[in-house]
């Protein structure tokens, strides 16, 4: 019998697709953004700390290769760490104390016009017929005392002003933007100083604190609490003696000390260049560590879901440790400078994890105090590195500086971690002192999707 119309069959439906899963995978490995859309204050510091960190690296390329070019001597450069070194721990033990007795607002404000102040004193100077050598080292040992004094303050509102849940997040995001400006700065400045020379970079830092001087004026008051004790010596030992006694916390400053003091070979850069033929490479040099950390902070999604912090605070040194040996050891600028961007990727994940255990288990009281302690093995490690590597190259050779002191950076973190087993037994979800500051911050631990 003839079909009619009625008795037409329904039409095959179409096969059913495959879940699209390749997108949201895509997706967890995005930087979380919740941080910049939950706090308004946390997107005000952090355009201000791009600005500022943009201007910052123009005269980190521009003071050395300055001194360079006045003295000819990589001693004379790596020097500079020297004459930084005293007034950072100085001001920046004193600068943790502060923190947590004055209002961290003011505190960031003043200290970013003085340092805007000393980037118009290197211009000054470098506009001058004969340029002065000494007020150089014056003005870096001035500008230490003033990030000491500033750096605590900013690191104890990011735990303020960003929920606890979201501070893994907070932490890439500021890495994120810290090294989007190491990118554009260095290379920037390497074409700035070749065809319009050192007084536009220092100049156009100058412009930058006098932007991210702006910005900071927007943000909310944050005074300390009714009971703050004032800034002393017995204020700074009550913060270094809870230090002490939480060894996994001991164990993050000690890695990212020793990663620093032995592999950090930035001041000898031009000696590098020079060394593999390839003068138009200095820019590139500072600037591929950065991209190295670009690329994890901007694949960071999945690093919510890790709660071993310690065990990556390890690995990351290691990789930076290893990657830095190979960089000396090649003479392919090409693969230089991809070591060092591996070199910078492993800085990364353990200046993350690092980030994130402190500020996941330091009571507010003390964090002030505490970030004075980390600054000094965030800043002081380098400062010491730049005299090793700069003495070390005026000794054995620049190539065989960096590494030597890749090796040394890998044989004493697989050191130190055996020494210092609570760091990697560290969990997040278990840990004592995280426990306490989520319910301080009415939280509780929730296994990430």
């Amino acid at each position: 019998m003839a079909l009619t119309d009625q008795d037409d069959p329904p039409a095959p439906r179409a096969p059913r697709r495959a879940p699209r899963r390749a997108p949201r995978r895509a997706r967890a490995l995005l930087p979380d953004l919740a941080p910049w859309h939950s706090s308004r204050d946390f997107r005000l510091l952090w355009t201000a700390g791009l600005v500022t960190a943009f201007g910052s690296f123009l005269t980190m390329v521009a003071l050395p290769l300055q001194i360079k070019e006045l003295t000819g001597s990589a001693a004379a450069v790596g020097a500079i760490g020297a004459v930084e070194l005293v007034p950072l721990i100085v001001f920046g033990l004193y600068g943790g104390a502060l923190a947590d007795a004055v209002d961290r607002r003011r505190l960031i404000l003043l200290t970013e016009a003085g340092l805007g102040l000393l980037s118009a004193l290197l211009l000054v100077n470098s506009v001058l017929p004969d340029p002065m050598l000494w007020p150089l080292y014056v003005v870096a040992a001035l500008a230490s005392a003033l990030t000491g004094l500033q750096r605590p303050a900013i690191d104890a509102v990011v735990a303020r002003i960003v929920p606890h849940g979201q501070l893994t997040a907070a932490a890439a995001l500021n890495s994120l933007r810290w090294q989007l400006s190491a990118i554009a700065g260095p290379s920037l400045a390497g074409v700035v100083v070749a065809y319009a020379g050192l007084p536009l970079a220092y100049g156009l830092d100058l412009l930058t604190f006098a932007a991210s001087g702006l910005l900071a004026l927007r943000l909310a008051s944050a005074p300390p609490a009714h009971d703050a004790e004032p800034p002393s010596l017995r204020a700074i030992g009550e913060g270094a003696r809870y230090a002490w006694r939480r060894k996994e916390l001991l164990g993050t400053y000690a890695v990212d000390m020793a990663a620093m003091f032995f592999a950090f070979p930035n001041a000898i850069f031009p000696f590098l260049a020079d060394d593999l033929d390839a003068p138009w490479a200095l820019g590139l040099m500072y600037a591929a560590g950065s991209i190295g950390s670009v690329v994890v902070s901007a694949t960071s999604g999945w690093a919510s879901r890790v709660h071993r912090h310690g065990r990556l605070v390890v690995a990351g040194a290691a990789v930076w440790g290893l990657a830095m040996a190979a960089a000396g050891w090649l003479s392919n600028v090409w693969l230089v400078l991809l070591c060092l961007a591996v070199a910078g990727g492993g800085d990364m994940v353990s200046g993350l994890f690092r980030a994130t255990l402190w500020n996941q288990t330091i009571p507010e009281k003390l964090r002030g105090r505490l970030a004075g302690i980390e600054l000094l093995s965030y800043a002081t490690g380098p400062q010491l590195g730049q005299v090793r590597a700069g003495s070390m190259a005026g000794w054995v050779g620049v190539r065989a500086s960096v590494w030597s002191g890749g090796l040394a950076c890998v044989a004493s973190v697989g050191l130190l971690a055996l020494a210092l087993p609570r760091l990697m037994a560290y969990d997040a979800r278990t840990d004592e002192h995280a426990r306490e500051t989520r319910e301080t911050h009415g939280e509780t631990w929730t296994a990430p999707t």
